[in-house]
């Protein structure tokens, strides 16, 4: 039997046949085991180890910066992004800006 996708790739499905031969494949295999109703009931998803959530999330935004300025906190590799933001803060702890106007 043939089944075609939405995108029009086709698919060959095996006859009820060929399907009963291939599940009493798999009963016959000694290295198969199927979990019982109770043993699925009692499975967990999957949890991925991941980053840990920041106490402080940052603000996704887009910025133009000259080539040689991206260059420059690209070349020591990842974590580039987060150069540029230590940077800015140090730029910050010296231009520090009090309702709009510079304080040095």
């Amino acid at each position: 039997m043939h089944v075609t996708s939405k995108s029009g790739r086709v698919f060959d499905l095996p006859s009820p046949e060929e399907e009963a031969r291939i599940r009493a494949g798999i009963a016959a295999d000694p290295d198969t085991y199927e979990l019982t109703d109770e043993e699925m009931s009692e499975l967990r998803p999957l949890v991925r180890p991941g980053r840990p959530k920041a106490e402080s999330t940052k603000t996704l935004i887009s910025i133009r910066l000259s080539p040689d300025v991206l260059d420059f906190f690209k070349a020591d590799g990842s974590g580039w992004q987060t150069r540029i933001d230590a940077a800015l803060r140090d730029w910050i702890k010296t231009h520090a800006i009090d309702h709009g106007h510079r304080t040095n």
